[in-house]
C-alpha cells in the first residue's frame, strides 16, 4: 500500500482563514487523487511544527473535515480520510496537467501576472460552467 502524505502550506496574504486553507488543501488532494480513503492526515503536532500555526486552528480544520464527512478522528491513533472525491488518479490527469502547464507558460510569456492569470482562469471556468448548465 502506497503511503500518501499531505504537506500544508498557508498563504497569509490570501484573505482565507488558515483553517479553511487546510480544509481546501485536503479537498483538493482528494479531488486529484493524492489522498484516498484510509489515508492518515498529519497529526496536529506535525502540522504545527511544519507550518507554525496555532494547534487550535489545525484542530478546527480537522473538525470541519469531520463535519463534511471527509475525515474521522480515532482517539490515540490519528485522523483518517473516510471518503474519496476524485474518480481518477493524478497519473490519469497527467496529459491535462501538461496542457495546463503549457497554457500557463503562454500566459506568463504574454505578460500576465499571477493574479491576472487566476482571474482569467476563474472567469473562463465560470463562463464555461454556466454554458454547460444552460445546455442541460
Amino acid at each position: 500500500m502506497e503511503l500518501r502524505v499531505i504537506e500544508f502550506h498557508l498563504d497569509a496574504r490570501s484573505g482565507v482563514a488558515p483553517y479553511l486553507q487546510i480544509v481546501g488543501q485536503v479537498r483538493q488532494a482528494l479531488l486529484l487523487g493524492l489522498l484516498a480513503e484510509g489515508d492518515k492526515l498529519p497529526t496536529v503536532k506535525e502540522v504545527v511544527a511544519k507550518v507554525a500555526i496555532n494547534p487550535n486552528t489545525v484542530s478546527k480544520a480537522y473538525r470541519e473535515l469531520e463535519h463534511q464527512g471527509l475525515a474521522a478522528a480515532k482517539p490515540g491513533v490519528g485522523t483518517f480520510i473516510t471518503q474519496s472525491l476524485g474518480r481518477a488518479s493524478l497519473a490519469e490527469h497527467g496529459p491535462l496537467q501538461q496542457e495546463l502547464r503549457t497554457w500557463l507558460a503562454g500566459a506568463r510569456a504574454a505578460g500576465l501576472t499571477e493574479p491576472a492569470i487566476e482571474a482569467l482562469f476563474t472567469s473562463t471556468f465560470r463562463e464555461s460552467a454556466q454554458r454547460t448548465e444552460e445546455e442541460k
